[in-house]
């Protein structure tokens, strides 16, 4: 692992204060030395990289991840994927995202068992390269409930898109397995879903039962996130202390109360570019605005764009994360939450770009050495050209991220030319 010099750059650090002209000195893993001023560093063998004023910012981390969905138009055809290429997409889709500068994401639910387990090892081994990843169970649903593919006459449960169960001691007998398995999350869905046939502002699950799944997980430290739509789920998350809420569309005041009491713990990610494209731009695959609205959906996502606003005003950590990996949402476009956050929710663009990098880091649960670009934090960084502060629709062309860094290795090494022998390049490397 080479040590590595970003001069010449300005640097977003993630904290909210203003980019500045600076330098990063990387050694090993980690961000060693930070100075406001070019060539204030003068180290002995490391690898300068000039990056011409290049945007230099913390790597960004995706909190709604399902590796598993395959940009196919069903939740079928995700599921019936054989498992033998199905892990072979998840490696080839985490790819993906690190190349699209995720250098972390939060499992939200996988389509077989071990699928996230699996794919996290692998990534961690470094046999493939990936984000850093928290693998999530599959959906953890009830009978009739959103993921419950199974059929009066072929009751299997290997045809089921969601992991079955009703009453308090299957919860736990679930959450014990999926435990076993190695998931670092359960996730449960508490609300349905107009495309599977349920409604979101349905609340499914019974106290009790959810009671049992977040004791389980609390026993082996491990974290329980919610698909929770409508506004009852969001109370069940908050009175069964449940950090990880996706969706939250439909709110009340009392559930927005709650929220704000447990913003220091809570984080919410909206998945905004499903109810977006699903409304609009799903006509191809069968769903046309008109079906889409008849379903629910166009009134789920004015719903959902007030509840954010509120969500936001209150202080309540919003993250990037839209249900990627559907035919009309696919995985590597995820940087679009980012301007959907800043056009339909108010978002400033420093707002849209700390979701992504600070909260990000808090959401992986290492608030003190990821999302940041910090001395002592782990060099996971993205050079950017161009300002995504003046245009966050900058994160969307590949061609603009011109190098990714994770845990201080180059993913995607900026095109470099020896300065020594030719005339400087738009950013260059020299030893």
């Amino acid at each position: 692992m080479a040590n590595v010099l970003f001069t010449n750059v300005r640097i977003f650090d993630g904290s909210g204060t203003q980019p500045y002209s600076g330098e990063v000195l990387v050694e090993g893993n980690r961000i060693t030395r930070i100075a406001r001023s070019a060539r204030s560093f003068h180290p002995g063998d490391v690898t300068v990289i000039d990056g011409s004023g290049a945007f230099l910012m913390p790597g960004m981390t995706e909190a709604h991840t399902h590796f598993a969905w395959n940009d196919q138009p069903s939740l079928s055809a995700i599921q019936m994927m054989p498992p033998e290429e199905h892990i072979l997409w998840c490696v080839r889709v985490a790819k993906r995202y690190l190349d699209m500068g995720w250098t972390s994401c939060v499992g939200a639910a996988t389509a077989k068992a071990r699928l996230d387990v699996v794919l996290r090892n692998t990534i961690d081994a470094g046999e493939f390269p990936g984000p850093r990843y928290l693998a999530a169970s599959q959906e953890i649903t009830t009978i009739g409930g959103l993921g419950d593919e199974t059929r009066p006459h072929l009751p299997y449960p290997e045809l089921s898109f969601g992991c079955v169960a009703t009453g308090a001691d299957e919860m736990r007998k679930v959450a014990r397995t999926f435990i076993k398995y190695g998931v670092d999350s359960l996730k449960i869905n508490l609300s349905g879903e107009y495309i599977a046939g349920s409604s979101a502002e349905s609340s499914p699950f019974t106290d009790p039962e959810i009671a049992a799944l977040v004791e389980e997980a609390r026993r082996h430290g491990k974290r329980v996130a919610a698909h929770a739509r409508s506004c009852e789920s969001i109370k069940q998350c908050i009175r069964h202390g449940i950090e990880v809420i996706y969706h939250a569309s439909f709110t009340d005041d009392e559930a927005l109360d709650l929220l704000e009491a447990n913003k220091h713990r809570v984080f919410v990610a909206p998945g905004l570019a499903w109810l977006i494209n699903t409304s609009y731009n799903a006509s191809e695959y069968g769903i046309t605005p008109e079906a889409a609205k008849a379903m629910g959906y166009h009134r789920e996502l004015e719903h959902a764009i007030e509840s954010m606003k509120k969500i936001h005003k209150r202080g309540v950590r919003i993250l990037p994360g839209g249900d990627y990996g559907f035919a009309w949402i696919k995985h590597g476009t995820n940087a679009r939450d980012l301007e959907y956050f800043v056009k339909y929710l108010g978002f400033s663009t420093m707002e849209a770009l700390i979701s992504a990098t600070k909260y990000g880091g808090e959401m992986m649960m290492r608030p003190n050495e990821l999302g940041q670009v910090k001395e002592g934090y782990l060099a996971d960084m993205l050079l950017i050209d161009g300002d995504p502060l003046a245009d966050i629709r900058i994160l969307q062309d590949p061609e603009r991220i011109l190098a990714v860094m994770k845990d201080g290795e180059f993913h995607k090494a900026p095109a470099i030319r020896n300065t020594r022998t030719a005339s400087p390049s738009r950013w260059a490397a020299y030893a």
